[in-house]
C-alpha cells in the first residue's frame, strides 16, 4: 500500500528555497509547492538557517520508506518472562495506552520506534528475528 501527498500533515513546516539542489526531493519544499497554491499562511523554515546541500538538517527525503503494523504474533513466539520483560521495557518507553495502540497495529510504526521494538526484543532474550504483523510503504514526514 502506498502513500501520497495526500496526507501532508497539518502546519507541515514548509521551505521557500527553489535554488536548492536538495529540493526536488526534499518534502519540506514540495509541500511549499502543494500549499502555496491553497493555504493563506504557511509555517515557513527560516531560509537563513537552511544550507542549499545535502546537509541541511531540515532536509527530509520524499522516498517513501517501510513501515511497520502491530506486533501480537511476538507473545506467541516468547517465553512468559521474556514477554514480561519486553512489555515492561515498552510500557515504560512509550506509556501503557501507546504501547497497547503499537501493538495491536492502531497506526503505522515509523523506522525509529520500530528500531525501539525491536532493541526491547534483544533485551528480553529474544535472539529469533521477529517479523511485525504487517508491514506498508509510507512517508516519513517527522523523520
Amino acid at each position: 500500500m502506498k502513500k501520497t501527498y495526500k496526507e501532508l500533515p497539518k502546519n507541515y513546516p514548509v521551505c521557500g528555497l527553489e535554488d536548492c539542489p536538495m529540493a526536488d526531493s526534499c518534502l519540506h519544499r514540495q509541500a511549499f509547492i502543494k500549499l502555496i497554491e491553497t493555504e493563506n499562511f504557511l509555517r515557513l523554515i527560516n531560509p537563513r538557517h537552511c544550507d542549499t546541500n545535502a546537509s541541511c538538517k531540515y532536509y527530509r527525503s520524499n522516498t517513501p520508506v517501510l513501515f511497520a503494523r502491530g506486533f501480537v504474533n511476538f507473545q506467541q513466539k516468547m517465553f512468559p518472562e521474556q514477554y514480561q520483560t519486553f512489555m515492561r521495557l515498552l510500557i515504560a518507553h512509550f506509556g501503557r495506552n501507546p504501547y497497547f495502540e503499537r501493538r495491536r497495529g492502531a497506526y503505522p510504526l515509523p523506522p525509529k520506534e520500530q528500531e525501539v521494538i525491536l532493541k526491547a526484543l534483544r533485551q528480553a532474550g529474544v535472539t529469533e528475528e521477529l517479523r511485525f504483523d504487517s508491514y506498508e510503504e509510507n512517508i516519513n514526514w517527522n523523520d
